[in-house]
């Protein structure tokens, strides 16, 4: 790693702590609900570790808590994260070595690094990524700790308003792109999918649809794989 490269590291840590201190309270919430669910706090705390993603997380939780299968909630966790697919084809070019290494990286993508390791041409600084990932990631982990340990019984996540965290997180995100060319047209055109479906198909083909709309972005990022890899 070159002084450049832990620079933008350290720089991507730093830009993560609003996030990771906004996601470390809503995983609280996380594991209270996974706790008030049934869901022993092992497996909770594993979901976090291994899956590290929010909706995903809470969608699976939510179909659970009202009577859904393990299956169900599988599939609707996995609709819910194929957000990520276009958001991957776009960082794409900016990672370096064979497919299984460009793999391995690309599991720090997650929606606040991925948007802020992107910069005004659309091309991103993967250690920006990794940094503002990692922190993020701790956080994430132990708000599933506190939560699914201590319990429903003794955390109230709406009086203390954590069940706002969640929106709130994504509207911050969804301001940021929208500065960004061509944002606004993007998110009228996913939100629109998304207003279409949503009551008419199961949770997660709302979000995998909108998704669609992520590709027309990328069609303003053409030729960024002969930047160069940083």
């Amino acid at each position: 790693m070159s002084g450049a490269d832990r620079d933008s590291f350290r720089r991507g840590l730093r830009d993560g702590v609003p996030y990771s201190l906004a996601g470390g309270l809503l995983s609280v919430s996380f594991g209270v609900l996974a706790d008030d669910v049934g869901l022993e706090a092992g497996a909770a705390i594993a979901m976090s570790a291994i899956v590290f993603a929010g909706s995903a997380q809470f969608a699976a939780v939510g179909i659970v808590a009202a009577g859904g299968g393990l299956v169900p909630a599988v599939i609707a966790a996995a609709l819910v994260n194929s957000r990520f697919l276009p958001m991957g084809v776009a960082l794409a070019p900016y990672l370096p070595g064979n497919a299984l290494w460009r793999a391995v990286q690309g599991q720090a993508v997650v929606d606040a690094s991925w948007a802020m390791a992107r910069d005004d041409e659309g091309a991103f600084n993967r250690f920006h990524l990794f940094g503002a990932t990692a922190i993020q990631y701790v956080t994430w982990v132990g708000g599933t700790v506190v939560g699914a340990l201590v319990g429903a019984g003794a955390i109230d996540t709406e009086a203390l308003g954590l069940d706002a965290l969640f929106p709130a997180f994504f509207l911050v995100l969804l301001v940021a792109e929208l500065r960004q060319r061509g944002g606004l047209g993007v998110a009228t055109f996913g939100a629109l999918i998304a207003l279409v479906l949503v009551g008419l198909t199961p949770p997660g083909i709302p979000v995998l649809a909108a998704s669609l709309a992520a590709l027309v972005g990328l069609r303003g990022a053409g030729g960024s794989g002969d930047r160069e890899q940083r």
